[in-house]
């Protein structure tokens, strides 16, 4: 299963960067378009909106696989191993629920404008909340695998806790670090 998520992940950060390329060819095309010749691609705008928002859902899960949503791990990361695979079983039950409900959300809308059609591009509107969709059925299912894993086991203390600090603290910390590593070696 992790070789397929894997795989999966990897095709989402092509599309991701193909996304981002459209949006980035859309938007400074249309910038151009304006004020140099005072036309426009008319599609610009809806397309660029639709690609944002599957890059966000798509990056998403990504990101849910490899762990680095950011989160307060604060009161988990002093709890013994059994309390934090406690939290963990906790919080990955409510990410189930939360996550049917987006993907249930999302297929109802997906199903009730399946028929309309988008302002300027004409293409139905469903798959604007396809991409509700596809984050749904991606994050149960990598949800659901961490469960798996934590209720049998198989992850390590290290791996109880599913969120990252902030950047930032991430980077102090590893600043402070080469710091005492440094000190150390100058010490002997």
């Amino acid at each position: 299963m992790k070789i397929w998520l894997d795989r999966y992940c990897k095709a989402i950060d092509v599309l991701l960067a193909l996304l981002m390329a459209g949006m980035v060819i859309l938007v400074f095309g249309n910038v151009v378009l304006r004020y140099a010749f005072n036309s426009g691609i008319t599609v610009s705008e809806e397309m660029s909106r639709w690609f944002f928002i599957w890059m966000t859902f798509l990056g998403a899960i990504v990101l849910l696989k490899d762990r680095k949503h950011l989160g307060t791990d604060m009161l988990v990361s002093k709890l013994p191993p059994m309390g934090k695979r406690i939290c963990l079983v906790i919080s990955q039950v409510l990410m189930l629920y939360m996550t049917w409900l987006l993907f249930k959300g999302s297929l109802d809308q997906a199903q009730i404008n399946l028929d309309v059609e988008a302002p300027t591009s004409g293409a139905s509107m469903a798959i604007f909340y396809a991409s509700g969709v596809v984050f749904g059925a991606s994050a149960f299912l990598i949800l659901t695998r961490d469960l798996f894993l934590a209720l049998t086991g198989q992850l390590t203390d290290d791996e109880l806790i599913m969120t990252q600090e902030s950047e930032d603290a991430t980077a102090v910390e590893a600043q402070q670090a080469a710091q005492h590593s440094a000190q150390n070696a100058h010490a002997k």
